[in-house]
């Protein structure tokens, strides 16, 4: 009898959980998750890698194809099943990916301040009022923002 017990108060636990899951959702940081979809796609030596779509993730991986970091970027499925399909190069150039301005802990850069990443080889994602764009591109429009990930 207490063996039964003991298995439904387990049960429900578990239903609880999943169903905390379901509404919570499980990601805490899906730019994360995405520079290391990437990351993990580069060490497999996979050619393409798929991402949850969300706006902010698909203006990143557009700024890495309009750098060079990647072939193609395109948009597939409709609705809660959209992903971001990113196509790498064959000779791929990316070497390291970082993230930057965290949940906890938030980083602005006036574009006075917005320096080179590895020496002019890399890019900075900066978040600014005109939209997402490369750190080259918010210099040259003197723009500030959030820093939120270095590539190279």
């Amino acid at each position: 009898m207490v063996y039964v017990e003991y298995a439904s108060g387990k049960w429900l636990i578990k239903e609880k959980y999943l169903g905390l899951k379901k509404v919570a959702g499980s990601m805490t940081d899906p730019i994360a998750d995405m520079l290391n979809r990437i990351r993990n796609a580069q060490a497999v030596l996979s050619e393409t890698v798929s991402i949850p779509f969300s706006k902010i993730k698909y203006e990143i991986a557009s700024i890495m194809q309009r750098e060079g970091f990647v072939k193609d970027v395109e948009k597939r499925g409709r609705k809660e099943k959209r992903l971001i399909k990113i196509t790498f190069n064959k000779d791929s150039k990316i070497s390291g990916l970082k993230r930057i301005s965290k949940s906890g802990q938030r980083l602005y850069v006036s574009y006075k301040d917005i320096k080179p990443v590895k020496g002019g080889y890399g890019i900075a994602v900066i978040s600014t009022s005109k939209g997402l764009m490369s750190n080259k591109e918010a210099r040259k429009n003197k723009l500030g923002g959030e820093i939120i990930c270095e590539i190279w």
